[in-house]
Order: structure tokens, then C-alpha cells, then sequence
């Protein structure tokens, strides 16, 4: 799709500028400045710890433990390809590390009985949240060795470093693919955090998913919401069934009417299997066509655009610090 002229400047200005603001605090010293000393910097934990998470398998039912590098290697490749840029890969592995010893925190301090004594849940048949070493030699079959020592030095390197503001572990969030411009927390989920607020992801334009469209008959689209909210009424013309949309700032949707009935973005993005509440619709020759843009729910870490950063030169901490503005990167 053509972009207007306004519209390429805009991101010409974008992609010039996340570089240098997310770098900003790279480079050499000044003359005649000294270097800040290497001791201030946070050090990656040289020794792993045994049994550090705690998850409970939804495929047996057991719960597994799994030491701290374990669970590094495996959280990243759980959520991108381990093909991708070293520096990308620390920063999933850090982001993915900090939100679930955020989840420990809470539920060792409350517990679930439900859990087992687990930290959270997963899907470990299929890889949810944590890849196995056995379901890692699986799926990168004989690029296993290569891959593992890719996930390993990612994972050593960010070891016991997670990132906090406040003094308390963040909520880091993360997802595949921003619609150019970051979510904020208390627009799509209605809880405030200062570190989760709109930053500009231009990369993400460019990768393949960025838009996709959904295509639905008048008869699919009314089923698939009267599985939602069986209390619609769809009547009349269809072309007037979905008005009003309320977007955010960064455009996602976050309520619409349906035949005049108030509906949540979420819900109705739910409904429908759209990869994102960034969309339009319009109605021809009789279906709905619908645009998304992105691949997620938006707030936080787009991963698309940590690999973009790091193609551009950005280091795991920049391209963190840049996704979770205010945020700072602490030894555990």
C-alpha cells in the first residue's frame, strides 16, 4: 500500500531519530572526560542457580524446575528465532526473565493452590512460555548445536539482570509486531504504568504480518459476535451493523457499537481472530473487510522491533530502555 508524502517523512524522521535517542548514551567520552567506571554498569551473574522457576506442565500435570540459564535459553526461544540478532535475543531473554520473576514474586508471596506449588503454567509439550532442550533438538534438528550456543551466550549474558523501576520488578509485556507506534498500558488495559507507554516502532512497517486483512460473510460475522454477546439484534442494512470506533492515540480500537450495542475492541478482536484491535473495516460487495495492522496487543516490547533495533546497531540495554522508558536494568 502507498504511503502519502506526510506519512514516508514521518517515518523517514522516525528511523533516523530511534537510532541516535536509543544510543544516546552510547559513545566515547568527551575530551578531556573519563570514562564512567565499568563497576557501575550491572554484571551479568557468573554461577546459575538450580531450580530457579518452578512450572507447572499443563500437558502431565507435574511440576518442572528449571535453573535460571535453563530458563533464559528457553523463554527466548519460546517467542522469537534463535537465528535472530544476538542483541535481540538478550533483550527477549531479559524482558521474558523479568516478567516471569515478577509472576514468581506474587505468587510465592501469595500462592495458588491450584498451581502446585509452581510459579505459573505452561504448555511444555508445545513449547508455551519455556522450549525443553529435548523439544529444542526437535524443532532446530541439525542446527541444534548452533542454535543452543547462540540462546547460551544470550542467556549468560543478561543472567541475574532484569529491569525495575521504582525498585520493583516491571511488568514487562512484550509481543510480535506494533502497528509502528507502542500501546499504553492504561489505554488497552486500563492499568497505568510509566514504563508502558507509547514509543515509536517504525521498523515494525516493514516486516512480513505487519498488515494483514480478514475477510467475513454478513452470516460469519454475525455468528462469530453472537458467540460473544448473545444478546445482539442484527437487522437492517449490514453496512451500518460496526460504528463508532474509539481508538487510542497509537490507534488501536478500544470500544465500537455492533447494531448500536456497545463492544469492547478486545472482546470484538476476540471474536473475530484479528491479529490486533489496530484495524478499520469496510463493507463491499457482501462482506466485511477488515485491516489490521501489527500482531498483538501492543504495550511494551515489540520483537519485531528489538530485531530491528538490533540490525541498526543497538545493544539489548538500549533496545530495553527504549521499549520501557524509565525503566533500569538491575542485578536481581
Amino acid at each position: 500500500m502507498k504511503r502519502n508524502a506526510v506519512e514516508c517523512c514521518i517515518l523517514a524522521a522516525l528511523m533516523f531519530l530511534i537510532p541516535l535517542f536509543a544510543m544516546g548514551g552510547g559513545g566515547a567520552p568527551a575530551e578531556g572526560e573519563e570514562p564512567p567506571p565499568q563497576s557501575l554498569a550491572p554484571q551479568p551473574a557468573a554461577e546459575d542457580v538450580p531450580g530457579d522457576f518452578r512450572i507447572l506442565d499443563t500437558s502431565t500435570g507435574q511440576v518442572a524446575e528449571v535453573s535460571r540459564l535453563d530458563f533464559l535459553r528457553g523463554a527466548a526461544a519460546a517467542e522469537v528465532s534463535p537465528a535472530w540478532e544476538p542483541e535481540a535475543l538478550k533483550a527477549q531473554a531479559a524482558a521474558a526473565y523479568t516478567y516471569y520473576a515478577r509472576l514468581r514474586e506474587q505468587q510465592r508471596a501469595d500462592p495458588d493452590p491450584a498451581l502446585k506449588g509452581a510459579d505459573f503454567e505452561a504448555d511444555l509439550s508445545i513449547g508455551e512460555k519455556y522450549v525443553t532442550p529435548e523439544l529444542m533438538q526437535t524443532r532446530y534438528g541439525s542446527r541444534y548445536e548452533e542454535y543452543l550456543e547462540k540462546l547460551t551466550q544470550a542467556a549468560q549474558a543478561v543472567s541475574g539482570l532484569v529491569l525495575k523501576s521504582g525498585g520493583q520488578l516491571i511488568d514487562a509485556t512484550f509481543y510480535a509486531i506494533s502497528s509502528g507506534v507502542t500501546e499504553s498500558s492504561a489505554d488497552i488495559w486500563g492499568g497505568e504504568r510509566s514504563y508502558l507507554v507509547p514509543v515509536a516502532s517504525p521498523g515494525d512497517m516493514y516486516a512480513a504480518g505487519y498488515q494483514t486483512t480478514a475477510v467475513f460473510s454478513q452470516e460469519e460475522l454475525k455468528q462469530a459476535l453472537l458467540q460473544k454477546d448473545g444478546s445482539l439484534s442484527f437487522s437492517g442494512d449490514a453496512s451500518g451493523w460496526i460504528t463508532d470506533l474509539a481508538r487510542t492515540d497509537s490507534g488501536s480500537v478500544t470500544s465500537l457499537l455492533v447494531c448500536g450495542k456497545e463492544m469492547s475492541g478486545d472482546v470484538f478482536r476476540s471474536a473475530l481472530g484479528l491479529r490486533s484491535q489496530n484495524f478499520t473495516v469496510s463493507w463491499g460487495q457482501d462482506a466485511f473487510t477488515f485491516t489490521v495492522k501489527g500482531y498483538g496487543h501492543g504495550v511494551g516490547m515489540s520483537q519485531v522491533g528489538a530485531q530491528y533495533m538490533a540490525r541498526q546497531g543497538a545493544s539489548w540495554q538500549e533496545i530495553l530502555l527504549w521499549y520501557y522508558p524509565g525503566a533500569s536494568i538491575e542485578a536481581l
